[in-house]
């Protein structure tokens, strides 16, 4: 048998945290973060990481091991991550992943895009036929070469777009055929995937309490501090930084700066969303008003064929 890897996603703010750690201890499992922002360190509250205390429960792999002042991008926590999966496999253990960060989900279980082919001339080009004719006109021009790269991309999405038609015509062949040639965890692993669910309304909801609670412990002299470094082009991608550095500048007001972390968080809870819906591998758990995390954990517990016994603390 396949050893079994388990993925538990979901949108910023649905409870992954505590469920993980409830569930990685039924399973005798440690916990490798699968978020692109968390691998940061000094962005504590800004990326509500779990409290140290509770990441000393089961060990935790990939957080806070990066400066916010370097890059780190998929290809790197890619790298890190497998590193960690084999370690934890040799122990006997399951590797727990938690997270939000679809792509790099997508890259562990499907293998990296691993095409280099580039044309600067070629890449000119494609932008300046999108300027001059809209993005609708490469999509386009996408479908009839690569419907099924067409299918996955957003029409508003020109870097990915320009991409996929470079590859096209730099190697003759579609994109989405030397991408499904790529080989990640799903070819060695029993791979599970749980993303976590619930109304909209109460998601939101969570959101902006989660977003006080952030305030509340300190959210903007933690993102002072880090406004005094030179912060990488992906830790300046983190939500509160530039909503809070307008506010440092005068732009606008604490409140406002508060309201637009809670406006663009949702906004991000509903792009993660509509990541994982796209992934027909991933089981839903929809998350009742009175569920608690115990209970969630106990869902995914059975979901995964384990047997319900006294110890692990489930019906």
């Amino acid at each position: 048998m396949k050893p079994k890897i388990i993925f538990l996603v979901g949108p910023t703010a649905a409870g992954k945290t505590d469920v993980a750690l409830i569930l990685g201890r039924k399973l005798n499992a440690e916990i490798i973060s699968c978020d692109s922002m968390q691998v940061y360190k000094g962005m504590d509250i800004i990326t509500s990481k779990a409290p140290v205390n509770l990441r000393k429960r089961l060990p935790h792999y990939l957080i806070g091991i990066v400066s916010p002042e370097k890059e780190y991008n998929v290809s790197k926590y890619r790298r890190d991550a497998l590193v960690k999966v084999r370690q934890i496999i040799k122990k006997g253990k399951p590797p727990l992943f938690v997270g939000g960060s679809g792509l790099y989900m997508s890259i562990l279980i499907d293998g990296i895009f691993k095409i280099s082919a580039q044309n600067k001339a070629i890449r000119n080009t494609l932008h300046k036929e999108a300027g001059r004719f809209g993005n609708e006109h490469l999509y386009d021009r996408l479908k009839k070469v690569d419907p099924q790269a067409a299918a996955k991309i957003h029409v508003n999405d020109r870097r990915r777009l320009v991409r996929a038609l470079e590859v096209y015509e730099i190697t003759g062949k579609p994109i989405s055929h030397l991408q499904s040639q790529r080989k990640g965890l799903a070819d060695k692993y029993d791979i599970r995937i749980f993303c976590l669910n619930m109304e909209r309304e109460k998601l939101y909801k969570k959101i902006e309490e989660r977003v006080d609670k952030m305030f509340a412990r300190g959210l903007v002299g933690e993102v002072k501090k880090l406004l005094k470094r030179k912060l990488s082009k992906t830790a300046s991608y983190a939500i509160g930084i530039r909503e809070l550095k307008g506010y440092f500048e005068g732009a606008y007001g604490l409140e406002e700066a508060r309201r637009l972390i809670k406006h663009n968080t949702r906004l991000y809870a509903k792009r993660q969303l509509t990541w994982f819906r796209k992934d027909k591998r991933i089981n839903w758990i929809n998350i009742k008003s009175d569920d608690s995390p115990r209970k969630v954990a106990c869902k995914i517990y059975k979901f995964l064929g384990q047997p319900a016994n006294q110890s692990a603390g489930c019906p």
